[in-house]
């Protein structure tokens, strides 16, 4: 099955997600393109909030992101965006070296001045639009699209879990997203979250072990 999972590098809840998804990947032969989605540009917030310079940072993430796309790299980008994740949600870093991850993966650390290159904005903005012309626009991340049983691309915020399932509980809970985002006329399901995103439950093959380079 061949889907499209859009991420934020900034967001713990779109993390978590992508690690699960990953561990279903061998189980249910999924074929996926990491696709760029902006916290920064879908909510723009102010200088003051929380969250600016986070998403601000991630948006340059998502800079490079591209510029590995361009280069011919997108099968890549799953990896480069392990790399993110792992500094900024388990080294609880974002002062790491862009360059470092990429010469680790083989890549041009040069394509590292893209983090400062307001030119692949419009990429970002295209992926973006991509995926909100499915979901519509009052969902975040993360966002998952698959082809219904009529060949109709389809999809869905989320979903949104604080522990990583595993095993056969994965399979399972992948299976049954898939049957609810292919159910026509299904919108959403929901129960107020009592708990944090649970970053300890993301198993080991899918995050980097030990911490990469450039980190501190």
């Amino acid at each position: 099955m061949k889907i499209d999972f859009w991420f934020d590098p900034a967001c713990p809840w779109c993390w978590l997600t992508s690690r699960w998804v990953e561990t279903v990947v061998p189980k249910r032969d999924l074929e996926i393109t990491w696709r760029s989605i902006s916290l920064f540009f879908k909510n723009n917030p102010d200088p003051d909030h929380r969250l600016y310079e986070p998403t601000l940072w991630s948006r340059n993430l998502l800079r490079v992101v591209e510029a590995v796309r361009e280069a011919g790299h997108e099968d890549r980008v799953g990896e480069l965006y392990t790399r993110f994740g792992t500094h900024i949600h388990h080294e609880e870093s974002i002062d790491f070296h862009v360059a470092d991850d990429l010469e680790a993966l083989g890549l041009d650390p040069a394509l590292a001045a893209a983090l400062d290159d307001e030119t692949y904005d419009d990429a970002i903005r295209a992926s973006m639009d991509a995926a909100l012309d499915l979901t519509g626009e009052d969902v975040g991340t993360p966002l998952i699209a698959f082809d219904d049983t009529d060949g109709e691309r389809v999809g869905l915020f989320g979903p949104v879990m604080s522990n990583v399932p595993t095993g056969d509980a994965a399979v399972e809970a992948w299976d049954a997203f898939v049957t609810l985002a292919r159910t026509p006329g299904f919108w959403e399901t929901k129960r107020s979250r009592s708990e944090n995103p649970n970053l300890d439950s993301v198993p080991p093959g899918v995050r980097c072990e030990p911490p990469t380079a450039g980190s501190n």
